[in-house]
């Protein structure tokens, strides 16, 4: 339930603080004294979204501060997701700043809007006039059956079962397009891989027989270098590594007396033997280069046949054209696999289907079974709001297909009147009969759905008299199980409430202001009585008023 309220430098408050308790509360005020937006401060803290025009001193931020008791309804593991300490006591800050900017924290944690909404969608209930336009919606009906109904279990198996056979479904309306389109090309495909892999193309090959036509190429030329080098090395007019030896036999004369001579005969053997490596090397690659013109013409004629393939389909290595190759494998393999894949995927979707039926069947089980109950509570208490002839008629039927919240299309169809064509309810009620079948279907959902807190934002609009006192009736009726705030301006509603708060607004030279506190019953009295007979008050007006309150407390 909603414990205070906190609220600074929004619209035309500077600050006030209000704390509410259980039950059944009524706001009330002159039009235009701001009651509007104390509720307007209120959505901050769950979840709307605001701009800097709220700000009353632009230099300033505004804050917006409610503290919500939470003891019992579930939100433990919500807030250890989000990491939010959990207290019994919650408060939740918003804050507007000058920028336009804002911020938002439960428990002193910074959250999103998101996560105020989920807390808010579970917190309190804020019906407001425009409200009553949802009467006409088939979405809204539905969760009003649904949250009477209380199937949450079974309507969240539904839509599991619903979103694996719309997934199957799409999934194969994705493969039927996606074979069209490969099979309008598919030959283009075949002669593609085939061409490719005629070639048989090895990861690799390109820089080999790249070097290797370079090599054929120059033969003669690399012949004539690696047998000059050969001479040079050891040959027998410059016999290179033998004077090496030389060297080396040299130096072991002197090693015995000079300290370096045994590295530098070390030095001089290790390049011996690197030599001498080296000339069979150049002697055995000498041997092995041959002018070959016909395996030179092979190797151009495969590199020229790469190089197209490589221009054609616009890659620049051969490890890219073998992925294009591998590619077109896999795009013809889809092709030839494609009736054995819809087989195997219609079967998944039987299955499906299956489930959804039997899942939908048990969603529409639980809503056929509470429909009369609905249509005569409702209608019950229309009665007792003046509308002794009023029929209501929860009109369902089946849906040709399956959709997301069941296979149910449920309509709610309305008459005030004895003879009354049954129709939609904004087709064929008034303002106020609008007002009391909403607080009919509230009263219905306030008990089903389990909120802690009800605010109703002058529900009452178009009803008067002995109309206004039943209502009055139901919220308190409803304010014995939860807490109800209602913000009206009819005097037998506002005496059913355990608690009055007045809202007021005062000009002084410069400025307005917007304020509300909780008023004592002695002030009570005159408010009702103002309510009863406008600011010119007589006897007779605060007599009715105390008869009222005295009723109401009865």
């Amino acid at each position: 339930m909603l414990k205070s309220l906190f609220v600074s430098n929004y619209a035309l408050i500077d600050q006030v603080e209000i704390d509410f308790s259980n039950g059944f509360s009524v706001i009330t005020g002159e039009t235009g004294a701001g009651k509007s937006i104390i509720l307007g401060a209120l959505s901050l803290v769950l979840g709307q979204r605001s701009d800097v025009s709220v700000l009353k001193n632009k230099e300033k931020k505004s804050v917006i501060e409610a503290v919500f008791n939470v003891e019992g309804y579930g939100f433990e593991e919500m807030f250890d997701n989000e990491d939010v300490d959990f207290e019994i006591e919650t408060t939740i800050r918003r804050e507007i700043l000058s920028s336009g900017k804002s911020r938002a924290f439960v428990n002193d944690t910074p959250v999103n809007l998101g996560f105020l909404k989920e807390i808010s969608s579970r917190l309190i209930d804020i019906h407001s006039q425009h409200q009553n336009l949802l009467l006409g919606e088939s979405a809204f009906q539905l969760t009003v059956v649904d949250t009477v109904a209380k199937n949450d279990t079974v309507k969240d198996r539904y839509k599991a079962d619903f979103k694996t056979f719309h997934s199957l479904t799409k999934k194969r309306k994705e493969l039927e397009a996606q074979n069209d389109l490969l099979k309008q090309e598919a030959d283009y495909m075949q002669f593609q891989y085939v061409e490719l892999e005629q070639l048989k193309l090895v990861d690799g090959e390109q820089g080999e027989l790249e070097q290797e036509r370079e090599m054929l190429s120059h033969a003669e030329e690399i012949k004539s270098n690696l047998f000059a080098n050969v001479e040079i090395l050891n040959g027998e007019s410059t016999a290179l590594i033998s004077s090496l030896k030389d060297v080396s036999k040299n130096l072991d004369k002197v090693s015995a007396y000079i300290s370096e001579g045994e590295e530098w005969s070390n030095r001089v053997e290790s390049a011996f033997i690197d030599l001498d490596d080296l000339v069979k090397e150049l002697e055995s690659k000498m041997e092995s280069v041959e002018h070959d013109p016909s395996r030179l013409e092979y190797v151009a004629n495969r590199l020229d046949q790469i190089y197209a393939l490589q221009q054609k389909h616009r890659v620049d290595s051969l490890s890219a054209l073998i992925e294009v190759r591998d590619n077109l494998a896999l795009r013809l393999q889809k092709i030839a696999s494609f009736d054995e894949d819809i087989v195997e995927l219609n079967k998944e979707i039987e299955k499906a289907l299956v489930g959804l039926k039997i899942s939908g069947q048990k969603l529409t089980k639980t809503r056929t079974k509470v429909i009369a109950s609905i249509e005569k509570q409702i209608v019950g208490q229309l009665v007792e709001l003046g509308m002794p002839n009023a029929r209501l008629v929860v009109d369902r039927k089946d849906l040709v297909e399956f959709a997301e919240n069941g296979i149910d299309d449920v309509n709610f169809l309305f008459s005030a009147n004895k003879k009354g064509e049954l129709s939609a309810i904004p087709k064929v009620a008034s303002g106020g009969e609008m007002s009391r079948v909403m607080l009919c279907i509230k009263a219905l959902l306030s008990v089903s759905k389990g909120l802690p807190t009800i605010i109703f934002d002058e529900i009452d609009t178009g009803v008067s008299g002995e109309v206004a006192d039943k209502m009055g009736q139901i919220m308190q009726e409803i304010a014995a199980n939860i807490q109800v705030i209602s913000i009206t301006h009819l005097p037998q509603i506002a005496v059913k409430g355990k608690y009055h708060y007045k809202v007021y607004k005062k000009d002084s030279k410069t400025d307005t202001h917007s304020s509300i506190e909780r008023i004592s019953e002695e002030l009570r009295v005159t408010e009702i009585a103002k309510m009863l007979s406008g600011s010119n008050l007589s006897e007779a007006a605060l007599s009715n008023a105390k008869e009222l309150l005295a009723q109401s407390n009865r």
